[in-house]
């Protein structure tokens, strides 16, 4: 017995050492030594471009204290962007104790990271840069002999930005993904985790299920990013074939704070939730978010409000109706473009997957559907959206009496929500992950 003991003992202690030096050991992924890495978005985007990416990084190991993202106002580009983006990454360095970060940039985010390690005060504080379909450069910046460690990934199939081959950079060629995503795929993921640390592989590259589950993150104005300061936020379960309300209590109420932070509040898992957003100034409009339910923890759900009337973005969404006939419905698609041919996407089973909507240059995001004024659907362009950029306006009619569900479907998922009254409800959004 004594000698099938030590036996055991010994084969024990070779498989724990093999877990040490075995980069597929559960539990190996977790290294104290992981830097914290901070992401930029892109015109007239939010943190949440990163959301997916996040709980990748989660799903690997990175604490919740190494994962930033930097909020800026696309709409009003230059001005202090750089200041705010170095004063971020200084308090990043004071709060973890690290003594460089890793640096994201996506599209227009990718111009404020270049111009960032352009400067050789900043580039010290930063160990690895990623541009992701954004404009090439003609070179990377090297400082005292060291050369900025730069992955630059792009894909031919973007039609938003011609990407190129950076000189000097670790350069990487997309085939057949959208300007999103290059920024929110699988394959960017495993690009980035493996140029930040040393060329280990991720151990998972899909977000993994976890309970209990937290969600959080702010509440801004749409396009600009501003805080939307003191708005009340109303959480709901919501049943997942009809989109109304299981219970007229909510299960959370939060107040956004100066930061336009909320949250994090407990939540269940691939439960359906509505997230009603009403603002602290009484004239603004009511939005209601309905979300697909969540597999893990997500920290960067956003609530966008309608900007100010006097704004570039508000200037657009001020002709949306408020008219209690009828209800105005957005769709928001949060990691990849509408495009024909290759995406389905219906709502109430009228296919909107076409041209001019979908078509590959658009790189269509978002979907702004109500009726012009004759209560007919007729699947046109509507209002000032075909003149932007991943921006679509539909002329659909939602009545909204009888009450009954709109259901939109987004390559096979489906998210249901009620027909609310535009005028004394607000304005619908519909999420897709």
């Amino acid at each position: 017995m004594t000698r099938y003991l030590l036996c055991f003992l010994l084969l024990t202690a070779t498989l724990l050492g093999a877990c040490k030096k075995d980069d597929d050991c559960e539990g190996d992924n977790q290294p104290a030594n992981y830097r914290p890495i901070i992401m930029v978005h892109g015109f007239l985007a939010s943190g949440d471009t990163y959301a997916g990416q996040a709980m990748r990084l989660s799903s690997n190991g990175y604490e919740k204290n190494k994962i930033y993202v930097f909020d800026w106002n696309s709409l009003a580009q230059g001005g202090n962007t750089g200041d705010l983006l170095d004063q971020l990454i200084d308090s990043v360095l004071a709060a973890t104790g690290a003594s460089q970060v890793d640096l994201v940039g996506h599209s227009a985010g990718g111009g404020v990271g270049f111009d960032y390690i352009s400067d050789s005060t900043h580039a010290t504080k930063v160990a690895h840069y990623i541009h992701l379909g954004s404009n090439p450069q003609s070179g990377v910046p090297v400082y005292g002999g060291d050369t900025v460690k730069v992955l630059n990934i792009w894909s031919a199939a973007d039609s938003v930005v011609a990407g190129g081959n950076i000189p000097g950079a670790t350069n990487i060629t997309l085939q057949g993904a959208d300007h999103y995503q290059v920024a929110t795929s699988e394959q960017t993921f495993t690009e980035l985790f493996k140029f930040c640390n040393d060329g280990k592989m991720p151990t998972t590259v899909t977000i993994t299920p976890q309970t209990p589950i937290q969600i959080g993150g702010k509440c801004v104005t749409l396009g600009e990013n501003a805080p939307m300061v003191g708005a009340t936020i109303k959480v709901y379960p919501t049943d997942n074939a009809t989109g109304l309300r299981v219970d007229p209590v909510p299960a959370a109420v939060l107040t956004v704070d100066s930061k336009g932070k909320w949250g994090p509040i407990d939540i269940m898992a691939n439960q359906t939730y509505e997230f009603e957003v009403i603002s602290a100034n009484s004239s603004d409009r009511v939005v209601h978010y309905f979300r697909e339910g969540f597999l893990r923890s997500n920290y960067l759900v956003y609530l966008r409000t309608l900007p100010p009337a006097n704004s570039l973005a508000g200037f657009l969404l001020n002709g949306l109706p408020s008219d209690n006939n009828q209800s105005v419905v957005a769709f928001f698609a949060s990691s990849q473009a509408v495009i024909t041919g290759r995406d389905n996407f219906s709502v109430n089973n009228t296919n909107l997957a076409i041209s001019p909507f979908a078509d590959p240059s658009k790189t269509a995001i978002a979907y702004f559907m109500y009726d012009d004024g004759d209560n007919t659907s007729e699947v046109t362009p509507v209002g000032l959206f075909g003149q932007f950029p991943f921006l679509n306006g539909v002329d659909m009619f939602f009545a909204t009496t009888p009450t009954q569900t709109i259901s939109l479907q987004f390559n096979g998922r489906t998210l249901n929500v009620p027909n609310l009254k535009s005028a004394t409800d607000g304005v619908i959004v519909a999420v897709f992950d």
